[in-house]
């Protein structure tokens, strides 16, 4: 593998470091259409830890008829052991039999997943929004009772494949609500990857605006009309210093089809890179992962820097 650097100039207002929060493992699987064995996801999260990226969400607690491909929670954490359960090793929950099969494992970092729509609410969690959110409160302070680390994630932030465009005020409501919960940390999803920079900007104002800084916030795009980048990198600039990335670019949603790949975690690292911008990471350490996880998949990582320095 050749090793190319980008030439490294920072940007006036940009931030010294950026937390990768790696989302393969979940995010990235779950839409594979071929069950991936225990044992591979679990050298998959070895490998990630391994290449320094020390957020990595490795599953979700849903019944496995809902996605098969992570009918294995428990498993996995088996698996993993210790490095399974600490507080930068997060685990999906979609409501408390989620919650109550995650902490039976020692899990101490919980996210949950909600919608800004009502038709995805209804698809995901066959549920309104309002029933979600009613179905979100004790999980979450069961959890925090407990001593956890919670997300809250809310999808379609930036647009609907059923609904089209969501206004920002229906989203920055959902997000306050999610987040009067007691959340720590609110990841903002544009799920089928139509948002733009100037939309980012705008939605991040509106919640600041509401009073959800960026220092509470974290994004999450996904690449199906190439904006992921350049919206992360919008959102940086605009103090937001977590990212949600897949290495390789794998990802997708099983009930939004029009959802393709995350943004790529080595696409992410090229950019900060070139930025000056601190994240722990190795970057030739994730092509080869990422390289590795193609072969176990039988197709190419989507990433453009893992094909570039990986030769093709």
């Amino acid at each position: 593998m050749s090793r190319t650097l980008p030439m490294t100039e920072p940007l006036p207002g940009q931030p010294d470091r950026v937390t990768i929060y790696e989302v393969g493992p979940r995010d990235g699987l779950q839409n594979e259409k071929s069950v991936v064995p225990t044992h591979v996801k679990a050298e998959f999260v070895r490998r990630l830890l391994a290449a320094g990226l020390d957020t990595v969400e490795l599953t979700s607690f849903v019944p496995q008829k809902w996605v098969p491909q992570l009918g294995d929670a428990e498993e996995l954490l088996d698996e993993l052991g210790e490095i399974g359960t600490g507080r930068q090793r997060p685990v999906l929950v979609p409501n408390e039999r989620g919650l109550d099969r995650a902490l039976q494992r020692g899990v101490t970092s919980i996210a949950i997943f909600g919608s800004a729509t009502e038709t995805f609410a209804r698809k995901n969690l066959n549920r309104s929004v309002e029933e979600s959110l009613q179905m979100f409160a004790p999980v979450v302070k069961r959890a925090l009772d407990a001593g956890a680390w919670v997300r809250a994630y809310v999808s379609m932030c930036f647009g609907d494949p059923w609904e089209g465009p969501v206004p920002v005020e229906q989203v920055v409501d959902v997000c306050s609500r999610l987040m009067d919960l007691g959340c720590d940390q609110l990841s903002i999803g544009d799920t089928i990857g139509v948002g733009t920079p100037g939309h980012v900007h705008w939605l991040l104002d509106a919640l600041d605006d509401a009073g959800i800084g960026p220092e509470q916030s974290a994004v999450h795009f996904h690449d199906t009309y190439g904006q992921a980048l350049a919206n992360t990198m919008t959102a940086i600039g605009r103090g937001v210093r977590v990212v949600d990335a897949s290495t390789g670019g794998l990802g997708g949603c099983p009930y939004a089809k029009s959802a393709t790949g995350n943004l790529a975690t080595e696409d992410l690292v090229w950019a900060l890179d070139g930025l000056g911008i601190e994240h722990g990471a190795d970057l030739d350490a994730l092509v080869r992962t990422s390289t590795w996880m193609a072969e176990q998949l039988g197709r190419p990582a989507p990433s453009r820097v893992v094909r570039a320095l990986a030769g093709g």
